[in-house]
C-alpha cells in the first residue's frame, strides 16, 4: 500500500492533482482543503490511501496522516464508501467530524451530500467513540469566510467553488444561490484564490441548513 507521496505537483483541479515522484505521476483525489494547499512545480508531501477494487486502484490525499485516518475510520461504517467519505471531509475538517459525533450531532452530518438523516444516525451509532473525543483547543468553524473588501479578487475563485458543488452532488442554481449568500454575508464581490477552500465550507454549511 502507498502511505504517502513526496514529489513535485504537476496539476491541480477541483477534485484531484497528479504529483511526479522521480518521473512518475500519481493521480490523487483529494478535498478542496488539501489540494489549495498544493502548488504547481513545488515539492509536496501529501498522506495517502489506496482503494482497491476489482477493476481500479485510487489513491486519496490529505494534508495529514489525521486526515487520512478519520478517512480510513468513516470507511467502516456500512454505506460509507471512500467518496462518501471524502464528501465529509471536504464539508467538515477532522476535528469537526469529531465534535459532531462526540456531541451526537445529526444535523451536522447531515450537511453532507449523500447524507439523510437515518444514514446520519446510523454513522454516530457504527462510529462511537473510533474518532477520538475533539480536542478542546480547537475552535469552531466560522458561519462564513474571511472577509475581502477592499480587494480586488478574481471571479476564477467563485466559478471554482460552484463548480466543486456541483461536483459534489448540488444543483448549478443551488450551489450558485449558496456562494451568492456566504459573499453577502462576508461583503466580498468574489472569492480570492487563497479563500475557495474556506468559502467552500461556508457554502456547504449553508446548504445544508437549507435542506432542512
Amino acid at each position: 500500500m502507498i502511505a504517502s507521496l513526496t514529489g513535485v505537483v504537476q496539476h491541480v483541479t477541483l477534485d484531484r492533482a497528479v504529483v511526479d515522484v522521480n518521473g512518475v505521476g500519481y493521480l490523487v483525489h483529494a478535498t478542496p482543503g488539501t489540494l489549495a494547499g498544493l502548488r504547481v512545480g513545488e515539492s509536496a508531501q501529501v498522506a495517502t490511501s489506496m482503494v482497491v477494487r476489482e477493476d481500479s486502484m485510487t489513491l486519496y490525499g490529505f494534508a495529514d496522516t489525521d486526515e487520512r485516518d478519520v478517512f480510513e475510520i468513516v470507511q467502516t461504517v456500512s454505506g460509507v464508501g471512500p467518496r462518501l467519505a471524502l464528501a465529509m471531509l471536504a464539508v467538515h475538517p477532522p476535528e469537526g467530524l469529531r465534535r459532531a459525533v462526540f456531541a451526537e450531532d445529526a444535523a451536522a452530518l447531515t450537511r453532507v451530500p449523500g447524507i439523510g438523516k437515518k444514514g446520519a444516525q446510523r454513522i454516530l451509532l457504527e462510529l462511537g467513540d473510533r474518532l477520538g473525543p475533539p480536542s478542546t483547543a480547537t475552535e469552531p468553524m466560522p458561519d462564513g469566510a474571511p472577509g475581502a473588501a477592499g480587494v480586488s479578487v478574481p471571479d476564477a475563485g467563485t466559478a471554482q467553488v460552484v463548480e466543486a458543488l456541483t461536483g459534489l452532488g448540488w444543483p448549478a442554481k443551488a450551489a450558485e444561490d449558496a456562494v451568492a449568500k456566504v459573499l453577502a454575508e462576508t461583503g466580498a464581490d468574489a472569492v480570492a484564490p487563497a479563500d475557495v477552500a474556506t468559502t467552500l465550507r461556508a457554502a456547504l454549511r449553508a446548504l445544508g441548513g437549507a435542506r432542512g
